[in-house]
């Protein structure tokens, strides 16, 4: 099994987290974006959109982090992270779409402002920073709500919707704008939980 990815990018830690989640170890192949190496005709052919990450487990190859994330949890061995109980699973796929569709992208834009641009000597544009906060605070608050009496996004078990939504959190620790989790009390100590996961800490250090 290959992992053509880079360590960095989000979406390859989530994939990163259920290998890890699962005790299992797939070849890693980097990707540089810093090169471009993923819009280059070698990677071109695994992946047609030009980004990252895709899994090759023998003769099948599959892109897109969350379909790669369900794929895995289903054929590996270990804990399941996908709830059995129809009510939870379903949850766990709204909680997977709203961070597909309010937070990833924000989230990004967060980083590329505050960390990836200083890092090219660019100056940041803080008011692209406050309009991404702003979405990002609209879906933490709606998460808050919910949060207020279960431990995780499907109920009371850690699943691929906690690991989906993990990368980018860290965003927001990492380009200083934590005050958006913290603010939350309950997304606070949801935070605590799921980043303090043995598999996260390992990806991510």
């Amino acid at each position: 099994m290959k992992l053509y990815g880079h360590p960095m990018s989000t979406c390859t830690r989530k994939v990163l987290t259920v290998l890890a989640e699962k005790g299992h170890e797939a070849q890693f192949e980097l990707v540089d974006l810093m090169k471009g190496e993923q819009k280059q005709p070698a990677h071109l052919a695994r992946q047609p959109f030009g980004v990252i990450p895709v899994l090759e487990d023998e003769d099948f190859s599959l892109y897109e982090s969350r379909a790669i994330m369900r794929y895995l949890d289903q054929k590996l061995p270990g804990a399941s992270l996908t709830p059995t109980e129809l009510r939870a699973r379903a949850l766990m796929d709204q909680w997977i779409s709203v961070e597909q569709s309010y937070v990833s992208t924000p989230a990004v834009k967060i980083v590329f402002q505050r960390v990836i641009h200083p890092m090219r000597g660019q100056q940041s544009d803080e008011s692209v920073v406050d309009a991404a906060k702003a979405e990002i605070a609209r879906a933490l608050d709606v998460v808050d709500r919910a949060m207020a009496s279960q431990e995780y996004l499907a109920g009371s078990s850690y699943s691929l919707a906690d690991v989906s939504w993990t990368p980018y959190l860290h965003c927001l620790v990492i380009s200083k704008v934590e005050e958006l989790i913290t603010d939350r009390p309950n997304v606070a100590a949801w935070w605590k939980r799921i980043s303090a996961r043995p598999a996260w800490v390992k990806v991510s250090s």
